[in-house]
């Protein structure tokens, strides 16, 4: 995008420069050159004219040459009738130098080779005297091609030598490259300073910011922790080009303010309207339903998002899933999709989690099944409370021997020794109950 507003400006100033040739006087004289747009600009007597040779027509049409193999491409070509006229620089004044190696900077330039379009342009400029507007418009060049290259103090310094040169109101162009140059540099104030000067300029004259202008704004700000100003902004970009991301953001910074329940609002109006659409976005909104206690929403957006391939059927997703469908006390589609997710998992604590999903839904083998295999996976952070359910299971299935034997297992772990002694004494009592009835019944 640079390259190409930059080839438009560099082509204009070649546009300028011919039509001053078109109006040089003789090519051994001197002649005042004002571009027209310059004069328009600048009432008489405002500022002394700079006084400058003239480009004489046989350097230009060599000048000219060059550009039109350039233009087609031949870079080599271009360049090696440069190199001609630059083998009789001794006998060509400082207009015609200066115009030299501008061409060699549009030939560079064109061909992609920055730092030789910048070290050409630099000599340009140092050619004197040369006009001013002339002058401006390659500084402004640098300015942009040393931005293109990561020198951000020298685009810093040629903006400034720009505005040594000018007399009038300085362009929000100006403002937004220096904004940018400063930004780059990480001296954020500076850069708030010059973004804002260009936006509100140009409001002033009744225009509207550009959309990057705005972005710039937003990320300075951003970058120097002002999250209201930040909100502001993406208030304003939402009203000025309503932008989907940008409806994304702001319920991010209403987030960071702490304003929960409009970040909720906003991300409810992004979705009504079909905003929410990436994978990251329609997770983040579970999230946020989650968060604010609507689970059933949560899982409900997670599994439509699933089911149309927007989200991935991955690990992360199933257990978040499965969380949402339970804490919903939707335990019926809890359990196939926790099911799922515990296959992927490489430890068996999704498969604990099953085994006391079963468990409550009184599938008491199913949850012995489940708890055995994640007692063999392992990496479990409450082993106890695993052996505590199977043992249980079994109690429940009045098979107290076994029972038992689980207990004892869950008293080898402090976190569920007290209540697997207490179960173990009841279940004891239980298994002695059973087996005195058993023995009188046998007895008769």
């Amino acid at each position: 995008m640079m390259k190409n507003k930059l080839s438009l400006m560099l082509s204009c100033c070649v546009a300028i420069l011919s039509i001053a040739l078109l109006s040089s006087v003789s090519s051994n004289s001197y002649a005042a050159i004002a571009l027209q747009d310059e004069s328009e600009a600048i009432s008489p007597g405002e500022r002394k004219t700079r006084r400058v040779p003239a480009l004489r027509s046989r350097v230009y049409e060599q000048l000219s040459r060059a550009q039109t193999a350039g233009d087609a491409g031949n870079v080599g070509e271009a360049i090696e009738i440069l190199d001609e006229v630059k083998d009789k620089q001794s006998s060509m004044n400082a207009y015609e130098q200066s115009m030299m190696y501008n061409f060699y900077g549009f030939i560079y330039y064109n061909s992609d080779q920055l730092d030789k379009a910048i070290e050409s342009f630099e000599l340009a400029v140092q050619q004197q005297p040369i006009p001013e507007k002339y002058e401006q418009t390659t500084l402004f060049s640098l300015a942009q091609l040393h931005m293109a290259q990561g020198n951000f103090d020298e685009s810093i310094r040629k903006l400034e030598q720009w505005e040594a040169l000018n007399n009038g109101v300085i362009p929000p162009k100006n403002y937004v490259l220096k904004a940018q140059a400063h930004y780059q540099n990480k001296n954020y104030s500076e850069s708030a300073r010059y973004i804002e000067q260009a936006i509100e300029g140009h409001e002033a004259e009744g225009y509207l910011p550009d959309e990057g202008w705005l972005i710039l704004q937003r990320a300075v700000y951003y970058e120097m922790k002002q999250p209201e100003k930040v909100k502001e902004i993406l208030a304003k970009m939402i009203r000025l080009y309503d932008n989907p991301k940008y409806w994304i953001q702001l319920a991010g910074m209403y987030g960071e303010l702490g304003q929960e329940k409009k970040q909720l609002a906003m991300m409810e109006s992004a979705y009504q309207m079909g905003y929410v659409e990436s994978a990251s976005d329609i997770f983040n909104f579970a999230q946020l339903y989650y968060y604010h206690e609507a689970p059933y929403k949560a899982a409900a957006l997670m599994e439509q998002g699933i089911k149309n391939g927007v989200l991935e059927a991955n690990l992360r997703n199933l257990k978040f899933l499965s969380i949402c469908w339970t804490a919903a006390k939707e335990k019926d589609k809890a359990i196939p999709v926790l099911i799922d997710a515990a296959e992927l998992s490489e430890d068996g604590e999704l498969d604990a989690q099953l085994g006391h999903l079963y468990y409550n839904s009184d599938q008491f083998d199913k949850a012995i099944e489940a708890s055995s295999r994640a007692i063999e996976k392992g990496g479990l952070a409450n082993q106890g409370a695993v052996h505590m359910v199977i043992g249980l299971a079994h109690y429940n299935q009045k098979r107290y021997a076994l029972a038992l034997d689980e207990l004892a297992k869950a008293e080898a772990f402090k976190s569920s020794r007290a209540a697997a002694q207490q179960w173990g004494r009841f279940v004891g009592t239980e298994k002695s109950e059973k087996e005195r009835l058993e023995a009188e019944l046998n007895s008769i």
